[in-house]
């Protein structure tokens, strides 16, 4: 496996791919890997001939108060991990590298609507940090295909929209979310929880499975039964932000005819911030 922090050197060997007729998917994370993100990595060796990961904790998606210096990093033990899966390229750039002119100037890309509600209510310019970053690296390494996790998929929804609006080249695809044996989903912020906590924190997709239940029973009062999957959330000892019910792919509210449908989540244990959701299909 290749490791390079440098724009030109990723550039030039993903160029050599491609003019051999490669084709290569990229997947983009902050590091501290867990077997979550290992899964994305088998899905991009399944999409593409080639594998590129990104490993770059992001200043610019982390709020004023939130964790980015506390952030887990793990570079070399991550390298090493990818390494052993296969990887052909690992791009871990500096903020200098990606930021050159400095974070706090650089353009932004924002994709309206999506990004305020939900997340981006609870988070004010977490997702312009987010679109702006996955920008940058989709025009740096060039894949025919960027592999994201479903467990954010407030996410992964503004950036098919992203992808759409700018005419970028590039197929987005979702991969299913890892789940611990209890049911929680697999976060590199799990780490920050005690045995005990990770045991609460597994209301989360209970409440999630709950509506589900419901829901495929017919189930059709969406409020009511977001207010049941917060009270059972709250009950389990964590602090629930939202719960929600929404349209799959652009996140509008459903009708009393939605078919496929995503209910989301996010709640904090102590400083953890935890999100989830589940897909229901009718």
């Amino acid at each position: 496996m290749k490791r390079f922090d440098s724009i030109d050197e990723v550039r030039a060997l993903i160029a050599e791919w491609h003019e051999a007729g490669g084709t290569v998917a990229l997947v983009p994370t902050m590091g501290n890997l867990h077997k979550g993100h290992m899964s994305l990595v088998a899905r991009a060796a399944g999409e593409a001939d080639h594998v590129v990961v990104s490993i770059f904790v992001n200043p610019t998606q982390f709020g004023p108060n939130e964790d980015y210096e506390d952030y887990p990093r793990s570079l070399d033990a991550d390298s090493r991990r990818l390494s052993q899966a296969g990887v052909d390229l690992l791009f871990a750039p500096s903020v200098e590298t990606m930021y050159p002119d400095g974070a706090d100037v650089a353009t932004t890309v924002n994709v309206p609507g999506l990004s305020d509600v939900l997340e981006g209510e609870h988070r004010p310019g977490h997702f312009e940090g987010v679109t702006s970053v996955v920008c940058r690296l989709l025009n740096i390494c060039n894949p025919d295909v960027a592999v994201f996790g479903q467990k954010d998929y407030q996410q992964f929804a503004i950036l098919k929209r992203m992808a759409a609006d700018l005419q970028l080249p590039v197929r987005l695809v979702a991969e299913p979310t890892e789940r611990e044996q209890n049911g929680l989903a697999m976060s590199s912020r799990n780490g920050y929880l005690d045995d005990d906590q990770q045991q609460t924190a597994t209301a989360i997709y209970k409440s999630l499975q709950q509506a589900q239940t419901e829901l495929l029973d017919g189930a059709r009062d969406y409020p009511e039964l977001e207010r049941a999957a917060e009270a059972s959330i709250k009950a389990a000892g964590l602090s629930p932000e939202y719960v929600a019910i929404r349209e799959v792919g652009d996140l509008s509210q459903p009708g009393p005819d939605s078919t496929d449908l995503v209910v989301l989540t996010a709640a904090r244990l102590g400083k953890v911030r935890l999100i989830d959701n589940l897909i229901v299909t009718l």
